[in-house]
């Protein structure tokens, strides 16, 4: 290390002084990024992992910035030199700790459920579907850009209150005759199995199964010894763990003073199970520490409930549970076949919904996309959906089906329904129709495209639609989401004073290239314009609605782009080559926002460890998507939990 600082003084500090500081150096330093802070080597390491970003910049000629002194080749090789000899620190073993880092960002937060990880559980326990009359409300993000960080997941009145409405609901609609049910959504044969499967096992052997179905086994029960056993079932599956024999006992007599209140047994019953729904241990992500604090290895059942929330964002099933119970999520082996089982499972669809969504800015996508109705009368509500569907049907399939990462750039398919096929142009097999007659979703296909013009997150329908704006295209948004969202390049906000393309003399430009590029004359915009509008400009043949097109306004396309970096294509085929020659960066970003999704917090230098150990296992499997969830549930972090001491929790 101090050979690291010595050379920074000796080679570093005069390059950075002359060709640097002109535009990164105080307050208002272009990109965020005030090198005037670093005057030594000591100052340097202290902060050493900015240079990645820096040294990256570098080499793809970002900086400096086109039109400024640039970089001779020797003082580039001096940089690259420093950069690539930066010490590395073994902390693959560790956690962020008060002791280890003053800015302290270790801790996990004891996280409540968040809105969709609370609607997938209470469904999945249950078994019925949440009234969608509730509006549990949604959640901001956090940590990596994620709504699992728990800094994020204030509980307000509003969200007691719906818990507490829905779990009556719930539970009432439960505990009914499956031949009358209480909600439209419900169904007999919905209830019945979600009887059977809550309840069916013990009443079969404390009744008599001749009885009929779960209902008449449950309405016929005298011996009320069943009882405790059934509020243990119903609570090992909400609370994620065995009941405690004082928590039991507590749930227990809520029922026996239901029924000292003249409740009939299965009204008595209802209690403890509506208490147990909006409890702590349900509503919270509970992982219980020492009174010393420290770091501590998560238990069997706590690991089962981190599996299955990022998994699944949902609780753990009695399959995950009971290999908690056995002590079967032990060995590196046992968590990794567990969660190749929790991949195959249709709720692993949460990773293309929830994670998904979020990673690619479309969470929002059905109430913030809104093209002009006027312009794009065929965009409708339907549209929207099939859309929607797609980018996560699309984000799922490379876990689902243990797919290569790289084709969230460039796949050779895509992943779409009929109405789709014929919005996008693409030919619908004519043997295929609808799933059944008294469906009225098309079926979902994976259809192979002959070009690169189509396949990938890039050119999704959702993405080219989020990234427009009402009435046209926007190569800006497009170039920004790319770098942003796919790469996890920083774009710095525009300056200050700088007035909208809308608004300045571009206007009177012919074209929209042309519009932009009177724009980036603009020393001030010149900088970030350079990196996205042509990215953007290679998705030009799609309009606002994601559809391909030749002409806009009677004007040829022009998808030709050229970056800083001297690489230039033509159209999205070429684009996405271009993308990925820079799939390094990608895999990092993707497998950053997918730690961060895991974990629930912001990352940090410990984190870096799981990260490269990600990189590495992509790059021996062929990119597989399995191979980053099996990673992450194995490393270090993910099992480990690092806790405050209590006596720092009273100060």
């Amino acid at each position: 290390m101090q050979q690291w600082k010595q050379y920074f003084d000796q080679n570093i500090r005069s390059i950075i002084e002359s060709r640097c500081l002109d535009c990164h150096n105080g307050e208002d330093a272009d990109g965020g990024f005030d090198l005037a802070r670093f005057p030594d080597g000591e100052s340097a390491a202290a902060q050493s992992e900015i240079w990645e970003t820096v040294g990256k910049k570098i080499r793809l000629n970002e900086m400096p910035p086109e039109g400024s002194p640039q970089l001779n080749d020797p003082e580039k090789g001096k940089f690259y030199a420093w950069l690539d000899s930066r010490p590395q620190t073994d902390l693959c073993s560790k956690l962020a700790t008060d002791e280890t880092q003053a800015w302290y960002r270790g801790v996990v937060m004891s996280r409540r459920l968040t809105r969709t990880e609370y609607l997938n559980a209470i469904s999945d326990i249950v078994g019925l579907s949440v009234d969608p009359q509730f509006s549990i409300p949604s959640d901001g993000a956090g940590g990596e850009g994620f709504d699992t960080n728990g800094d994020s997941l204030f509980t307000s009145p509003i969200h007691v209150e719906q818990y507490l409405t829905v779990a009556n609901q719930m539970v009432d609609r439960l505990l009914t005759d499956p031949r009358s049910p209480k909600h439209a959504d419900d169904t007999p044969d919905r209830i019945d199995r979600a009887q059977e499967r809550l309840f069916g096992q013990m009443v079969d052997v404390a009744g008599d199964s001749s009885m009929g179905t779960t209902w008449d086994q449950l309405q016929s029960l005298e011996d009320e010894s069943l009882i405790p056993q059934l509020i243990q079932r119903f609570g090992w599956l909400a609370w994620r763990r065995p009941l405690q024999q004082q928590e039991q006992e507590r749930l227990h007599e809520l029922y026996k003073h239901g029924r000292q209140q003249g409740l009939e047994q299965l009204a008595a019953l209802g209690l403890p199970l509506k208490a147990t729904l909006v409890s702590p241990n349900f509503l919270f992500v509970v992982e219980t520490e020492t009174e010393k604090g420290g770091v501590q290895k998560l238990t069997p059942h706590q690991l089962a409930t981190r599996m299955a929330l990022l998994i699944w964002s949902s609780a753990p099933d009695e399959v995950l549970l009971q290999a908690a119970d056995r002590g079967e999520l032990e060995t590196k082996e046992q968590v990794i076949a567990a969660a190749r089982r929790m991949l195959k499972d249709p709720r692993s669809r949460a990773l293309g919904e929830n994670f998904g969504l979020q990673w690619l800015g479309l969470s929002n996508f059905l109430t913030t996309a809104r093209p002009d109705g006027e312009l794009y009368p065929e965009y409708d509500s339907s549209l929207a959906a099939d859309l929607h569907e797609e980018a996560v049907r699309t984000v799922a399939a490379i876990f689902q089906e243990d797919r290569p990462t790289h084709d969230l750039i460039a796949a050779d398919w895509v992943l779409v329904n009929r109405r789709l096929a014929s919005h996008y142009g693409l030919e619908w097999p004519e043997t295929i129709g609808t799933t059944t007659e008294a469906d009225a979703n098309p079926s979902w296909l994976t259809l192979p495209v002959e070009d690169s013009q189509r396949g990938g997150v890039v050119t999704l329908g959702a993405t080219l639609v989020s990234t427009s704006y009402p009435r046209r295209t926007s190569p800006v948004l497009r170039g920004r989401w790319l770098l942003e969202e796919l790469l996890g390049a920083r774009v710095p906000p525009p300056p200050p004073g700088v007035p909208a393309l809308e608004e300045s003399e571009a206007n009177h430009a012919a074209t929209l290239r042309e519009r932009l590029e009177v724009h980036r004359k603009n020393p001030e915009c010149a900088a970030c314009h350079n990196r996205m509008d042509p990215l953007g400009f290679g998705l030009e043949n799609f309009d606002a609605l994601g559809r391909w097109r030749t002409e806009d306004q009677g004007q040829a396309i022009d998808a030709t782009g050229k970056l800083p970096s001297g690489d230039t294509f033509n159209g999205p085929e070429e684009l996405k080559q271009i993308v990925l020659k820079r799939s390094a960066d990608f895999d990092r970003h993707l497998t950053r926002k997918l730690l961060g999704f895991a974990l629930g917090r912001s990352l940090n230098k410990f984190d870096d460890c799981v990260i490269n150990d990600c990189m590495k296992a992509l790059a021996e499997n062929e990119h597989r998507g399995s191979v980053l969830i099996e990673t992450i549930v194995t490393s270090y972090p993910f099992q480990h939990r690092y806790f405050k001491a209590e006596e720092s929790n009273n100060e």
